[in-house]
């Protein structure tokens, strides 16, 4: 069976017309649907959020990370933690826009590792910036905005993150749950306005500004979205 089902879609192949036609356009996304939803896309995503990690602690190793490798370090966990927190709020717009149901079965993962690499982030600057003295943490915190906003953002992220287990969704109920985690979108203005604050000390607004671009693109598609579903349901 296995056999002619395996036939019958190399038939279906072959008689599917070009990719420049609707019929092809959607024959392709079915083929990426399937390797999305094959048993090995998520060890595959697994390895690839963890390979910045990797590359930063051989880099510390052997005295890749510049002149101050303890700031190259900071820096560098920071900016993973924005790419990872960007990536997962841009699964939704991605997966409805090309119709790809499957790209949803990510976002837990994608979610938990920015959170990780938000905590290291946190703990780099603790650990090499301040020597892990807490007293002179909590006053650098009280006196740096730019710190002050970054740590509410890792703070705003620690329930995201204990409660992104199917037994959290249970306890929690779904819509507690769903509202909840609409925090993330609180959580990626406040990392940006963090990241925007700590380059305005050396005025360097270029990246930050590319940033805040595809952030609003990605709350700006979100609100567009709930706009028009509240005029769908008035007409």
């Amino acid at each position: 069976m296995k056999q002619d089902l395996s036939t019958a879609l190399q038939d279906k192949r072959r008689a599917a017309p070009s990719l420049s036609t609707p019929l092809g356009g959607r024959a392709a996304r079915s083929a990426v649907q399937e390797a999305l939803l094959n048993r090995a896309a998520k060890p595959v995503l697994f390895v690839l959020c963890l390979l910045p990690l990797v590359w930063l602690v051989y880099a510390a190793a052997t005295n890749q990370l510049g002149a101050n490798p303890a700031e190259a370090l900071i820096r560098r966990l920071g900016d993973w933690t924005l790419r990872g927190l960007w990536l997962t709020l841009a699964i939704t717009p991605l997966r409805e826009a090309a119709g790809l149901a499957a790209l949803a079965r990510f976002r837990r993962m994608l979610g938990v590792f920015t959170f990780a690499y938000a905590s290291l982030h946190l703990l780099a600057y603790g650990w090499l910036d301040m020597g892990l003295d807490f007293g002179e943490i909590a006053v650098d915190i009280a006196k740096r905005p730019f710190i002050l906003m970054g740590f509410t953002a890792w703070l705003l992220m620690v329930p995201l993150a204990a409660t992104s287990f199917n037994k959290a969704i249970k306890a929690l109920g779904a819509k507690r749950w769903q509202v909840l985690h609409k925090a993330v979108y609180a959580v990626s203005v406040i990392a940006l306005l963090h990241f925007i604050w700590m380059r305005a000390g050396k005025h360097n607004f270029a990246e930050p500004a590319v940033y805040g671009a595809i952030l609003t693109v990605l709350l700006g598609w979100r609100l567009w979205k709930r706009v028009s579903t509240k005029r769908g349901r008035l007409g």
